[in-house]
């Protein structure tokens, strides 16, 4: 009965914010923007700050101290995937289209509004790309790795349920089973339908706008729900031939289509200025690594700028993170801590950094060096079709737009059916849920976006979600405490595990090992 009543419960939660979306989407967004931009700027913008930061420490500190041997799982248990396969489906479900459309447009919106000095100068620029690395980089991958990092933990070695409220036994005891764990499973469940649901529908529209400006395919709201339908059914079939299958093998096809469209743009590009651009932002990086880590304006008082872009960020990565943690977790069992840190948040975030050094290096340059401001224009008026104006700027265009396209694509199917394989996991409390559970959360999923796209109320929900990162992030907090107490008992403690009956809650002792 546990499960039913979460999965109910987070099924209600998410109509009441769907339903006012499409009654009254306005008024969702107002609260919604105001609740970020003034109350959590204001009040908590430091608290975000330091969050996020304290995330990346953990990773860091679990990785290269002691416990950075123990594996996760039995000390016995080997990978279930390679490195490149593994990276290939962590990193598909953490950014998906994000590499595309923000890659272009992040830098050059900052340049024209960077975070301090003048806009549309050779140093915003810089900073320009030195702030994206920061947006892309460790904080943002940290937030993912923290939460996949314990769920793994506490599955594999602990042998627990799939669930954000067991790794919370260590810190609450049987209050992890009772209301409060059962409302921290709700939340997290609302997270991902409303994450999901918010890319999947402002991802269509973007795509739609894609095949108008490419191929002249009318970007309407039928041929949108067309598209919703038709992505559904991909990643519905993706989902239920199983992670070693579809999941696996779409993730491998798409990294390597995808490096392959960076490698061309290297090629054809500003080759030298890109390297230049990622050696000098890396280092700019690195050196105020910890200066954009805590930068606030107490004086100023003015936190616009940072409600719009950190705040944000941090906001929507704790709140995605819990599907993209879960889903991290389900593929790394057998691998070390050290090596769970080093290849979901290092290894990614430095691809990461030379995918934004190449593609929004490129797009900088065309605008400071060229002179080609009407890239910077295209951005400002239409973000959707700013990316495939880029990309005609090289040598045999219709052929990177087509590949831009199907990788689009794909990075859409990878990262839906990732999360119906997350829902299916939260749902029925398994590391291998049903395709009868996958196909109900798929129509879930869809049916929302649909709702909200025809309602007007997806670009709302995906500033809620960004709010919904501040309650997840003390759970976070909570789970890392919980972690840190777990390590240390297995390290110094006794033998003795207490476990609860999750439905009477009552105590019992049992011998570990």
């Amino acid at each position: 009965m546990g499960k039913n009543i979460v999965v109910i419960g987070a099924l209600t939660l998410t109509f009441i914010f769907v339903l006012f979306g499409i009654i009254a989407p306005e008024t969702l967004g107002q609260a919604a923007s105001y609740i970020l931009n003034t109350f959590i700027s204001e009040n908590f913008g430091w608290y975000y700050m330091l969050a996020a930061f304290t995330f990346v420490v953990i990773c860091l500190y679990v990785a290269l101290s002691k416990y950075g041997n123990i594996r996760l799982g039995k000390d016995t248990d080997k990978p279930e995937f390679n490195r490149f396969t593994w990276i290939a489906m962590l990193y598909s479900a953490g950014l998906a289209i994000s590499l595309f459309f923000w890659g272009v447009a992040e830098p050059v919106l900052m340049y024209i509004d960077p975070p301090f000095g003048t806009g549309e100068t050779q140093e915003s620029a810089k900073t320009a790309m030195q702030y994206t690395f920061f947006h892309w980089g460790l904080h943002s991958w940290g937030s993912y790795a923290i939460i996949g990092l314990i769920m793994a933990y506490f599955q594999y070695r602990k042998n627990t349920l799939p669930l954000i409220n067991e790794s919370l036994e260590p810190l609450l005891g049987k209050k992890a089973f009772g209301p409060i764990g059962k409302f921290i499973n709700i939340l997290a469940i609302f997270a991902v339908i409303s994450g999901i649901t918010t890319s999947l529908g402002l991802g269509v529209k973007q795509m739609g706008a894609g095949f108008d400006y490419v191929w002249g395919i009318e970007n309407n709201f039928t041929n949108q729900i067309i598209l919703i339908l038709i992505l559904t059914v991909l990643f519905i079939i993706s989902a239920s031939t199983g992670i070693k299958r579809g999941i696996k093998w779409l993730s491998n096809i798409n990294i390597v289509l995808a490096l392959m469209i960076m490698m061309f743009i290297f090629i054809a590009g500003p080759t030298r200025n890109i390297l230049g651009i990622l050696v000098n932002t890396t280092g700019n990086y690195m050196q105020n690594f910890i200066s954009m880590s805590f930068h606030l304006e107490p004086f100023l008082n003015d936190y616009t700028w940072q409600a719009g872009w950190d705040f944000f960020y941090w906001g929507w990565a704790i709140s995605f993170g819990v599907f993209v943690g879960l889903f991290i977790a389900r593929i790394s069992k057998g691998r070390t801590i050290r090596e769970f840190i080093f290849g979901a948040m290092l290894i990614p975030s430095l691809a990461t950094m030379i995918w934004y050094s190449t593609i929004g290096g490129s797009a900088l340059y065309n605008i400071v060096n060229l002179g080609n401001n009407e890239l910077a224009n295209r951005i400002l008026e239409n973000m959707d079709t700013a990316l495939f104006y880029f990309l005609q700027l090289f040598p045999f265009s219709p052929v990177l737009i087509f590949m831009t396209m199907v990788s689009l694509i794909i990075f859409f199917i990878t990262s839906a059916d990732s999360t119906v394989y997350v829902l299916g996991m939260y749902s029925e409390e398994n590391t291998d849920p049903s395709n009868k559970s996958k196909i109900m959360w798929g129509v879930v999923i869809a049916g929302v976006a649909i709702a909200l796209l025809l309602s007007g109320g997806l670009t709302p929900l995906q500033t809620v979600s960004a709010v919904a990162g501040l309650p997840f992030s003390v759970v976070v907090l909570l789970m890392c405490v919980s972690f840190i107490k777990s390590l240390r008992n297995e390290t110094f403690g006794s033998n003795n595990k207490v476990e609860y009956d999750r439905k009477s809650c009552d105590v019992e002792e049992r011998e570990v090992g």
